[in-house]
């Protein structure tokens, strides 16, 4: 049994995690009162209609504070009956969440008339702060649409055929921020840039131009063979630790050629030496 336990601040997809685990072959509650998530999970296992059941199950403020409160607990008492228990929490910057609650005129469920709106983020920060910090994985939508939301949740919670740690390596641009919720992060920004030279600006680092330059430019190489090394001798003792997700972003100024390259070429070689291993190029589209 795999059971999928979503959390995070309102406006931050949590509707949209539970969408997307829904349409593909999860049984979805939502706004599961968290004291009832032992029972659930012992309730799930005798089910003989699934052979291996897919529970998702939203807990978010709208539960009592004292029930949040022991959330750990509950959490562990779930994965004492040998459940596959992965926690995921969303989040957004505060201003992405005020903009949200804006656009949609969605009343926030904690604020009232003596609490406003940027009042109740931060006390729901405070009662999410105990599954916030027991999260497997967290995904910060600031800067994600629907669609990127949606590829996302797919990329690192659906393509996890066996426990162990799912790695993600991961391209981004600095212009449009650093990944919140990466791990480990690479600057190769003091690498030659593909971008000032007209001919290659417009072709990526997946493209054979541009593979070609940067493969011919020895820090290049240099740069890459050093974070190779590094991640061939440290991700295995993260896998290890029984960590369940780990993030590796490595980042130039646009997020299209240098840090393009230098992913695509680190992923080919994790994957001959572990399991699990995606890559995805956040700012190529």
């Amino acid at each position: 049994m795999r059971l999928i336990i979503v959390s995070g601040r309102s406006g931050s997809g949590k509707s949209t995690a539970l969408d997307v685990l829904e349409d593909n072959g999860f049984y979805c509650i939502d706004n599961l009162p968290a004291g009832l998530l032992p029972e659930l999970a012992e309730r799930a296992l005798v089910r003989t209609e699934l052979a291996q059941p897919l529970v998702a199950v939203s807990i978010d403020a709208r539960n009592l504070p004292s029930d949040l409160s022991r959330f750990p607990q509950l959490l562990q008492e779930a994965r004492d009956k040998h459940i596959q228990c992965d926690v995921l929490y969303l989040d957004a910057d505060e201003e992405t969440l005020l903009k949200r609650f804006s656009e949609t005129r969605r009343r926030h469920p904690l604020s009232n008339t003596s609490r406003s709106l940027a009042e109740a983020i931060r006390v729901e920060t405070d009662l999410l702060s105990p599954i916030a910090d027991l999260a497997d994985l967290k995904i910060n939508t600031t800067h994600l649409n629907l669609y990127q939301l949606r590829d996302s949740l797919k990329l690192r919670l659906l393509n996890k055929p066996e426990p162990g740690t799912a790695f993600l390596i991961e391209s981004f641009g600095f212009k449009r921020g650093m990944p919140v919720d990466a791990d480990l992060v690479f600057d190769v920004r003091c690498l030659p840039n593909p971008y000032w030279k007209p001919e290659l600006r417009d072709h990526s680092g997946l493209e054979q131009p541009v593979i070609d330059y940067l493969a011919a430019q020895p820090d290049v190489e240099e740069m890459y063979q050093d974070i190779a090394s590094y991640l061939q001798k440290w991700l295995p003792r993260f896998a290890a630790s029984n960590r369940a997700y780990v993030t590796v972003a490595i980042g130039c100024t646009g997020g299209h050629h240098r840090s393009v390259y230098i992913t695509e070429r680190l992923g080919q070689a994790l994957q001959q030496t572990l399991k699990n291993v995606q890559v995805r190029h956040r700012d190529l589209s």
